[in-house]
């Protein structure tokens, strides 16, 4: 016996694909960003960490080369803000919502009154007592 198939099932079979291509998409990109920071975190901050360790050891390692690692280290942390925002369109959003500099000039900057009735949660809501908050 076999069993019709309603309409909806090969619909619904090709959204569940498409859902689950956007999501191994962004799974993907988020992985390759994770990989890109740490990658740089560890290229960056592992020879300053062998070298401080070998130094601590044996008292070998010449002073200007330690300070050549030092500031490799410090160059990878340089590097994080303009790594986050290539990869990431929140992060790009979030930076564009906040810093003037980054701001589209399409988009309208929000005023003061329109801020504070956001954080302030005021408008029109039903009026609550202190009998029913109890």
């Amino acid at each position: 016996l076999q069993v019709p198939r309603a309409p909806s099932q090969p619909q619904a079979g090709s959204e569940s694909r498409r859902f689950t291509n956007k999501h191994s998409k962004k799974a993907l990109k988020a992985s390759l960003t994770l990989g890109i920071l740490l990658g740089m975190f560890f290229v960056a901050w592992l020879p300053f960490f062998v070298t401080n360790v070998a130094q601590a050891v044996c008292g070998c390692v010449p002073a200007g080369f330690f300070d050549v690692l030092t500031w490799l280290g410090y160059c990878n942390s340089t590097m994080n803000p303009i790594i986050y925002p290539l990869f990431m369109r929140d992060f790009k959003r979030a930076m564009g919502k906040f810093l003037p500099c980054c701001r589209r000039s399409a988009e309208p900057r929000p005023s003061a009154i329109s801020l504070s009735m956001r954080n302030s949660n005021s408008g029109p809501r039903a009026a609550t007592s202190l009998k029913n908050v109890l």
